[in-house]
């Protein structure tokens, strides 16, 4: 944890946007796989673990503004339970180290929010998106929890929203450790990736470092697949050949639960074809403009065209599109082959602060979502700040349903050359991902180098 300093801070700003009432933040409680007492791995709520940083289930927290308290609720572990888990600091004890000096029974939770309604005070909350959440709101509120979420605090969510959007040099250092895991992770994945081998032994290697190297579990679900045109994709029952490109999109959390994501398309075999270097080319092609433009003040909706305007080129050179770059771009023409967003903020989520919404994360009044194929999937659109940290991840993918109904409609037509593309039906996709930070006066690649170019690729699989 920071010091108790770092987060009476964070509560501190939150009592200066948040004039009057009480702001509630609700903890995560265990869930259970087949029993209650067998749980998944459990996760701390990422705006409670930011703004208490007590990593535990099953505690709320309460800021009286007005009154000027802060009370975290939860219960001791009884005697039962120690039996089971070891002796454990109580919980008044864990609250004087973070610098929090109340705490109650969660019982008493529902009284002090009940006497706040009772004499109309505004009780802010941010959207829950957790069952156990939504019933306990609706119980609080005694309203039904199909509502629940429409109830969520505005004015909460935009002073989250500024709060954790901007890293501190304590938090970079947590993202960078992730990020270092990370690295471990792609290179093991670039020299496990032979022929014969099956995806799930990779992952099954790559998961375990990253779990031995930190104590937690995985910020998202690993993808490492040879079918790289399905762009979430968690199966891992291939067999890899020779010839293959796999792309493996992994991440890893630091100790306090900040997280990485990167991303490298992998020769299995440790080779890649000429095809196969001209497309990584171009998404490598894509990156590097993306961050050469990156600096405080430029829409992060301008970077994305920007490399979208980087394919729409390079693929007119290799002769599958053709007209003008610019009539490529504004049609969405290119969004064919690179059908979501350039990346999203990144912190103590991976989608970082998404269960608050994501337009309220990534857009403002004055830069809406585009409806438009490929840019209604940009998770983040507004301008750029010193402080953020972004991914940076552009693909290409040759989808094979997408192109046939593309071609069939003759979507396109003008700019599309279908006949040439009937080769790269069976090629897959490639992306690459790093994460970057906003500096005062542009972007730094965060974490130690992980082998990017096309040289680099092959000498780490071939180690």
């Amino acid at each position: 944890m920071f010091s108790a300093e770092c987060y009476t801070t964070r509560r501190q700003c939150l009592k200066t946007d948040i004039e009057s009432g009480l702001i509630l933040f609700l903890g995560n409680g265990e869930s259970a796989i087949n029993a209650a007492d067998n749980c998944y791995f459990f996760r701390q709520d990422s705006s409670f673990l930011y703004f208490w940083g007590i990593d535990l289930p099953n505690l709320a927290a309460v800021i009286d503004v007005d009154a000027e308290t802060e009370t975290v609720f939860g219960d001791d572990p009884s005697m039962d339970d120690m039996i089971w888990t070891g002796p454990q600091p109580s919980l008044s004890e864990r609250c004087k180290e973070l610098g929090i000096h109340q705490s109650a029974t969660f019982s008493k939770l529902h009284e002090i929010v009940g006497a706040a309604l009772k004499k109309n005070r505004p009780v802010h909350f941010l959207p829950p998106y957790r069952m156990d959440q939504m019933m306990q709101l609706s119980d609080l509120f005694c309203m039904n929890r199909q509502v629940v979420a429409q109830k969520a605090s505005k004015s909460l969510i935009r002073s989250v929203v500024r709060q954790r959007s901007v890293k501190s040099d304590a938090e970079l250092a947590q993202i960078e450790s992730a990020i270092t895991i990370n690295g471990a992770m792609q290179t093991t994945a670039m020299r496990m990736a032979t022929p014969g081998r099956h995806e799930r032994e990779v992952v099954g290697a790559i998961e375990g470092l990253a779990y031995g190297l930190s104590g937690r579990k995985l910020p998202f679900r690993t993808i490492f697949s040879i079918h790289g045109q399905v762009l979430h994709n968690h199966c891992h029952d291939n067999q890899m050949k020779a010839g293959d490109l796999a792309i493996c999109d992994c991440g890893a959390e630091s100790s306090m639960g900040y997280a990485s994501d990167t991303t490298r398309t992998i020769p299995v075999g440790g080779r890649f074809t000429g095809r196969q270097k001209d497309i990584y080319e171009v998404v490598l092609g894509m990156q590097m403009d993306a961050l050469a433009a990156m600096k405080p003040g430029v829409p992060f909706r301008d970077i994305h065209l920007l490399a979208a305007r980087r394919l729409s080129s390079d693929f007119k050179k290799l002769g599958l599109m053709h007209g003008d770059v610019s009539e490529m771009v504004e049609s969405g023409a290119y969004a064919l082959f690179f059908p979501h967003g350039l990346g999203h903020m990144m912190g103590l989520d991976v989608h970082d602060m998404e269960s608050l919404g994501e337009n309220h994360v990534g857009y403002t009044e004055n830069i809406r979502r585009d409806t438009r194929f490929g840019l209604n999937r940009l998770r983040l659109a507004k301008p750029l700040e010193p402080g953020f940290v972004v991914t940076v991840e552009p693909g290409v993918y040759f989808i094979p349903p997408l192109i046939r109904q593309w071609r069939a409609e003759n979507r396109f037509g003008d700019h599309i050359d279908y006949r040439r593309l009937e080769p790269f039906l069976d090629f897959g996709g490639v992306r690459i991902e790093d994460d970057v930070r906003v500096t005062s006066d542009g972007a730094a690649v965060l974490g130690p180098p992980i082998p990017k170019t096309v040289p680099a690729v092959e000498a780490c699989c071939n180690r």
